[in-house]
């Protein structure tokens, strides 16, 4: 008879009961000889016969057990773990659920609406949607209107941070991501994250990423809020991985989202190592300097606050945004 265990394994009898494969019992000697001390001698030597049978099945029931216990254990860290990686890009709240799990959290002020794929317009130029954003699904929305609907799609972008531990640059491919970048710039323009901070840190052995972006994550410390807040609006993904071991490799700069089609906001996040992720988040640019500032930030580690839920925590070593250009 066979049982299933908690994680869909199953195991026979025969490896709890100590049975040899063909089915014999382990008795410990040759069933059938009589035993020439006479009566009471052989009766006490089939009890002790018995006796030791019992003790080694005892023995290799506990082993089985324990073996089942430790295999258990470790599926279920492992279980753990790829959730907690399928959810890296939320923000502390679980407004949204990413993969199922609470903590695709990220920039949750995002409509049901699916926002369109950019449309070709005039030669040099792309048509890009964007979708209105309201707080109707419990995020934070600061409204600094709309990007144009119309945006170059060739050349580059230079994206710099002056944050309190020095410059961040990095380049936009606007070939690749021509609607990301024109809300980069436009949010640059309107000062949008001036002024504001990092507001979670996850550094796991398959990921390391600093997560930012929420217009409202400002001042000392942190709130239940930080990781809830954007625009008004949100847009379609753009410039995905495609074929790459390395969908986010090092440097990388990407757009955080719920874990819906047209949720892009204003939240990113940077990648300080190489990372493994769904590639469903736009890859918005690479970073060519100021790195060793994330990488830095990402040492000093976090507080676990999202430990619970999204993974990770409030950086301890604070990056703050002084200002955001794009030119």
């Amino acid at each position: 008879m066979s049982t299933p265990d908690e994680s869909g394994r199953t195991v026979s009898d025969t490896e709890l009961s100590g049975s040899d494969p063909s089915g014999t019992e382990l008795t410990g000697s040759d069933a059938g000889t009589p035993d020439e001390s006479g009566p009471d001698a052989s009766s006490a030597d089939e009890t002790s016969r018995r006796n030791d049978v019992s003790s080694i099945k005892d023995r290799q029931r506990a082993a089985a057990r324990a073996r089942l216990e430790k295999e258990m254990a470790e599926r279920a860290t492992a279980a753990r773990k790829r959730r907690r990686n399928r959810a890296v890009i939320g923000s502390a709240l679980a407004v949204v659920v990413i993969a199922g799990v609470a903590f695709v959290l990220v920039n949750t002020l995002k409509s049901d609406e699916e926002a369109g794929d950019p449309t070709v317009a005039a030669a040099g130029t792309v048509s890009c949607n964007w979708t209105p954003a309201d707080e109707s699904t419990g995020g934070k929305v600061k409204d600094v209107g709309m990007p144009p609907a119309t945006v170059p799609n060739t050349g580059t972008s230079t994206l710099t941070f002056d944050t309190n531990l020095g410059k961040i640059s990095a380049t936009i491919d606007l070939a690749k991501a021509p609607c990301t970048g024109a809300s980069f710039k436009h949010l640059a323009e309107a000062k949008f994250l001036d002024n504001t901070k990092c507001h979670r840190l996850v550094n796991e052995d398959t990921f390391k990423v600093l997560q930012c972006g929420d217009p409202f994550a400002s001042g000392k410390g942190y709130r239940e809020t930080d990781g809830t807040g954007g625009p008004g609006y949100t847009m379609a993904e753009e410039n995905l991985p495609t074929g790459s071991a390395k969908p986010y490799p090092a440097g990388s700069i990407a757009m955080a989202n719920t874990g819906q089609p047209g949720s892009t906001g204003s939240q990113f996040f940077i990648c300080s190592e190489d990372t493994q992720l769904s590639p469903n988040y736009t890859l918005l640019g690479t970073i060519t300097s100021g790195l060793d500032i994330v990488k830095d930030v990402v040492k000093a580690g976090d507080d676990g606050a999202f430990d619970a839920s999204a993974g990770g925590g409030h950086p301890k070593k604070e990056l703050d945004i002084k200002t955001m250009t794009v030119s």
